[in-house]
C-alpha cells in the first residue's frame, strides 16, 4: 500500500495542493474495487492484490480471495440446497445469473399485479378468480333459449322473409347481453342447436391484436381494431354464433348463382358474426372463418357464401367472400364484411367426352340390330326353343327397348313430366334386364347341377313358374317403391355349356362393375372400357347364343339352302327344263 506524507511543505502552496490530491486518490483507492486486468469473468480486484467473485457467484476453488488468473466464478443457485430461498405460500423461487427472484405459481397472482417479488415478506399471492372469463351466464343462457324457441317455431319459419329478421334479432340480443356485463370479457354458452361466444373490449387494442372465437366445430378471427370501430367512450363487443339446424331452413336452394348442371348442397353449419355497439359491417381487414364440413367429400367445389337480406327475405351470395384453403374436412373463408356465413358444396356434372358419345351411339346401334336379329332367331328357330331360349328372348327384348329409349329420348329434359316418365321407364327396363340375367344364371346353375342325370324336367317346371313373375314383377315393385318414396329423383355340350356360362358372366354381369371403378387416375380408361363393352351387349348376345350355336348354324344353313333351291327352281321354270341357269346372262 502506498503511504503519502506532506510534512515540511508549508512554504509551497503548489506542492501542498499536489500532496492533497495524491492523498485523496490513495484513500479512494483503498475504499473502491480494484481495476486489476488479470481477474476472471464475474470477479473484481481487491486492493490491487487479489480477486474475488461478484455477489451471487462462488469461485470454483472455494477460495473467497484468489490471484490465480484461470479461476472460474460460478453462479450460485439460491433456489436449491443448501440455500433454498423460501418465497412463501403459493410461490416459488426462480434462479437467474448472479441473483434470483420469487413469483406466484400458476393460478395465482400478486395483489399489486407485479410478476416478481424478493422474498416471503413481500408474498401477496392470491388465487385468480374467473371474474373476467366465464363459461356461461344466466342472461346469455336465456338468450340461447329464446333463439331455440324461434328456430323451432314452424309458423314463423314458413315465411322465408322472416329469416333475415330472426338473424338480426339474435345478433342484437347476444350483443346487448354481452355489453351489459363488460366485466365478463369472454362468455361461452352452447346448447344442442346453438353455440355462442362473445368477447368484450373495454380499452384500446394492442398493436395488431387478433381475437379468435370458437363455437363447437367452427371458429373466427377478427382484428381488435375492427371490433372497437374507434369507440373510446365505452365497451365494444364481438359475437360469433353457430346454428346446427338453421341449414335445413336456409339451404342451398337459396343460392341463385349456381349452374343448372351443378348440384349444390349446404355443407357446413350456418354461423353469424357481428360487432357492437357500432353496427358498421365493413372491415379494415378481412375476417377469417374456419368451417368444419358436414359431409366429408373430396374433389368437389366449395363455395364461401353469406346471407344477403332482401325485401323478399334473402338469399346466399358470394359477394365479398373468398375461399382461402380447403381439404376434405374443413374450409377456410375470408370476408370483407360481417353477416351470416356458410359453405356450399357443388357437385359438378361430368364434362361430356365426344369420343365416348360416338362410341355409345355406334355401339348401341349395333346392339339394337343384333338384339333384333337375336330375338327373331329365338322366336323362329324351333330347334332351340326351350326355357333357356325364353330367358334369352326376354333379356334381348328388355335390352332392345332400353337401348332404343336411351338413344331416342334420353336427352328429352325440357318437359319435366315426360322426363320423369322416360327416367322411370329406363329404370324399369334396365332393372328387368338385370333380373333376367339373374334368372339366366340361376337356370345355368340348376342345369349344371342336374346335368349328370340329365334331369331337366324339374328345372323346366320350376323356371316356367318362376321366371315371368320374377323377371317383370320384381323390377316393377322396385320402381314403384322408388317412385313413391322419391319421385323427384326421376328426371336426370359340357365344354360349350361352361363356355357360355363364363361368357354370360363376363358379358352380362361383370362389365357393369367397371362403372364403380371410374375413380382416380384410371377413371378415363374405365369409362372407355365400360362404354365399349356395355354398348356392345347386344352384339355379344347374338354372337354367343346365335352364331356360336350349332343348332342355329344348322337352321341358318337350311334357310340359305332352301332359298338357293327356290331361286334355282324359279330360274329353271322360267327358261324351261333344258335351259341351264349358268347360260343366262
Amino acid at each position: 500500500m502506498v503511504r503519502i506524507t506532506c510534512t515540511g511543505m508549508r512554504g509551497s502552496s503548489l506542492l501542498a495542493g499536489l500532496c492533497f490530491l495524491l492523498s485523496l486518490a490513495g484513500v479512494v483507492a483503498q475504499k473502491t474495487k480494484g481495476t486489476c486486468t488479470h481477474c476472471p469473468q464475474n470477479a473484481f480486484c481487491v486492493n490491487n492484490t487479489h480477486c474475488t467473485c461478484n455477489h451471487g457467484y462462488n469461485s470454483e476453488s472455494g477460495e473467497k480471495y484468489f490471484n490465480y488468473p484461470f479461476e472460474i466464478c460460478e453462479d450460485i443457485d439460491e433456489c436449491k440446497p443448501p440455500i433454498s430461498i423460501y418465497c412463501g405460500v403459493n410461490a416459488q423461487c426462480q434462479n437467474i445469473k448472479g441473483s434470483f427472484y420469487c413469483h406466484c405459481i400458476s393460478g395465482y397472482k400478486l395483489l399489486s399485479g407485479k410478476a416478481r417479488f424478493n422474498d416471503s415478506n413481500e408474498n401477496t399471492c392470491q388465487k385468480i378468480t374467473p371474474s373476467k372469463t366465464t363459461n356461461s351466464t344466466k342472461e346469455m343462457q336465456q338468450v340461447i333459449k329464446n333463439i331455440e324457441s324461434l328456430l323451432t317455431n314452424k309458423t314463423v319459419l314458413e315465411e322465408k322473409r322472416n329469416i333475415t329478421t330472426i338473424l338480426q334479432k339474435v345478433e342484437s340480443d347476444v350483443l346487448k347481453t354481452a355489453l351489459e356485463t363488460p366485466d365478463q370479457k369472454i362468455q361461452k354458452v352452447q346448447s344442442s342447436t346453438v353455440a355462442v361466444e362473445t368477447r368484450v373490449v373495454t380499452d384500446n387494442c394492442s398493436k395488431e391484436a387478433i381475437f379468435s372465437l370458437n363455437t363447437k366445430v367452427n371458429s373466427m378471427k377478427i382484428n381488435c381494431n375492427d371490433v372497437i370501430q374507434g369507440n373510446t367512450q365505452g365497451p365494444s363487443a364481438v359475437a360469433f354464433i353457430s346454428y346446427s339446424s338453421l341449414g335445413h331452413i336456409i339451404d342451398a336452394t337459396f343460392f341463385e348463382e349456381m349452374n343448372e348442371e351443378d348440384q349444390v348442397y349446404l355443407n357446413s353449419q350456418v354461423v353469424s358474426a357481428t360487432i357492437g355497439p357500432e353496427k358498421n359491417t365493413s372491415l379494415s381487414q378481412p375476417v377469417t372463418l374456419n368451417f368444419q364440413h358436414i359431409k366429408v367429400k373430396s374433389r368437389v367445389k366449395k363455395i364461401c357464401v353469406y346471407w344477403k337480406g332482401t325485401k323478399e327475405g334473402g338469399h346466399w351470395s358470394k359477394d365479398g367472400c373468398a375461399l382461402i384453403d380447403t381439404n376434405k374436412t374443413h374450409t377456410i373463408c375470408s370476408s370483407t364484411h360481417l353477416s351470416s356465413f356458410a359453405v356450399l358444396m357443388a357437385l359438378h356434372g361430368q364434362e361430356e367426352d365426344p369420343a365416348l358419345t360416338v362410341i355409345t351411339y355406334v355401339g348401341l346401334s349395333l346392339s339394337l340390330l343384333c338384339l333384333l336379329l337375336a330375338a327373331l332367331t329365338f322366336l323362329l328357330c324351333k330347334a332351340i326353343q326351350n326355357i333357356s331360349t325364353s330367358l334369352h328372348l326376354q333379356l334381348s327384348l328388355c335390352l332392345f327397348l332400353a337401348h332404343l329409349l336411351f338413344l331416342t329420348a334420353f336427352d328429352r329434359t325440357e318437359n319435366k313430366v315426360l322426363c320423369a316418365i322416360i327416367a322411370g321407364a329406363l329404370h324399369y327396363l334396365y332393372l328387368a334386364s338385370f333380373t333376367w340375367m339373374l334368372l339366366e344364371g340361376l337356370h345355368l346353375f340348376l342345369t349344371a347341377r342336374n346335368l349328370a342325370v340329365v334331369n331337366y324336367s324339374s328345372v323346366n317346371k320350376f323356371m316356367k313358374w318362376l321366371m315371368f313373375p320374377v323377371g317383370y314383377g320384381v323390377p316393377a315393385v322396385i320402381v314403384a317403391i322408388s317412385a313413391a318414396s322419391r319421385p323427384h329423383l326421376y328426371g336426370t355340350a359340357d365344354r360349350m355349356l361352361t363356355l357360355k356360362a363364363t361368357a354370360q358372366l363376363f358379358i352380362l354381369g361383370c362389365t357393369w362393375c367397371l362403372g364403380m371403378l371410374q375413380v382416380g387416375p384410371a377413371a378415363q380408361v374405365m369409362a372407355y372400357l365400360f362404354t365399349i363393352i356395355n354398348s356392345l351387349q347386344g352384339v355379344f348376345i347374338f354372337l354367343v347364343y346365335c352364331l356360336l350355336s350349332q343348332q342355329v348354324q344348322k337352321w341358318f344353313g337350311e334357310i340359305i339352302k332352301s332359298k338357293s333351291e327356290s331361286e334355282a327352281y324359279t330360274l329353271s321354270s322360267r327358261f324351261g327344263p333344258d335351259s341351264k341357269p349358268s347360260e343366262v346372262k
